[in-house]
């Protein structure tokens, strides 16, 4: 069998009731949920579990929530001796990523990520700017529309280049409005996101050198796993590296296309997705068709998950 790599998911993968059953079956998922809701002084268990979605969709809930169900599920496969030779993560799961990697403490992460929501949301209000997947459209072309529109006043950027022929921009509400009407001119099918601001465009820029000052008040170590950066597509294991490609990953864009090539050419076969949703291994099979992915979000899932990569069958109510 060749390599591992843990992936976990970013923003847009949440729904509430995420982990709820993992609780009732294993104490160590249920220690990580007790851990956040103690780290952040709330009750964010509540939010996950209970709602309601519009509460559980604010990105400063959004965040610390999916980082907690992808640890809780991350414990429970580390006791039946899973362990990656790689990890990496979409945006918000590049921090996932690095606890998984040994860099970061559950307990810092959780405060990092509910204070990058809180600095997101502060840097662009709600409604001033918003991100669109560009489907089936070529990226040098994009570039130069979006560099075309942002000449005009409004801004926008190529945000994240998830698989071959899906791009998402993000920028100013009428920057990405007008650089959607140019690619859908030229031929390109556009779904507007979901989302709260326009993450990894220069609009974020406030945000990252506020974001300096929380990263400060964490402990960041060396990753004992190598972490595919999203700013670089890749690998990282020093701590100050890993601390300046978080701050740049505020307002860059992520290269998931590429992290999941780099992976591959590192031996990478098997790609485990920890959290919520498939979003992460739909994209790695448009990648590569061949590659083995396997979605771990629930005790069933996990299930299989060790069935497949172990051979072994699993006790579920351990």
């Amino acid at each position: 069998m060749g390599k591992i790599a843990f992936l976990f998911p970013g923003q847009g993968s949440q729904f509430v009731g995420m982990g709820k059953e993992l609780i009732h079956q294993e104490s160590s998922a249920k220690a990580i949920f007790e851990k956040a809701d103690e780290k952040l002084g709330m009750n964010l268990s509540k939010i996950i579990f209970e709602g309601p979605e519009d509460i559980l969709k604010k990105t400063e809930n959004t965040q610390p929530a999916l980082l907690t169900v992808s640890t809780a599920v991350l414990e429970v496969l580390k006791q039946h001796g899973i362990t990656p030779d790689f990890v990496a993560g979409h945006s918000l799961g590049e921090y996932s990523a690095l606890v998984a990697a040994g860099s970061l403490s559950f307990e810092d992460a959780v405060y990092a990520v509910r204070n990058r929501g809180l600095l997101m949301e502060e840097a662009v209000p709600a409604g001033v700017g918003t991100m669109a997947a560009v489907i089936g459209f070529d990226q040098e072309r994009l570039e130069a529309i979006t560099a075309e529109v942002s000449t005009g006043g409004e801004s926008v950027q190529v945000a994240n280049l998830n698989c071959p022929g899906q791009i998402v921009i993000s920028g100013t509400v009428g920057g990405v409005e007008k650089a959607s009407a140019l690619a859908k001119e030229e031929g390109a099918k556009v779904i507007p996101l979901q989302v709260s601001g326009p993450f990894h465009s220069s609009l974020m820029k406030p945000a990252a050198e506020k974001f300096q000052e929380v990263l400060d008040q964490v402990a960041i170590n060396d990753a004992k796993t190598p972490v595919i950066a999203n700013v670089t597509a890749k690998s990282i294991t020093s701590k100050e590296d890993i601390k300046h490609k978080l701050i740049e990953q505020l307002y860059s864009p992520v290269r998931w296309e590429e992290t999941v090539r780099e992976l591959m050419e590192q031996g990478v076969d098997t790609f485990v997705e920890i959290g919520p949703g498939k979003v992460l291994s739909g994209l790695v099979k448009k990648v590569n068709r061949r590659a083995t992915v396997i979605a771990v979000g629930d005790l069933e899932t996990i299930q299989s998950a060790v069935e497949k990569l172990k051979g072994e069958s699993v006790d579920a109510g351990k």
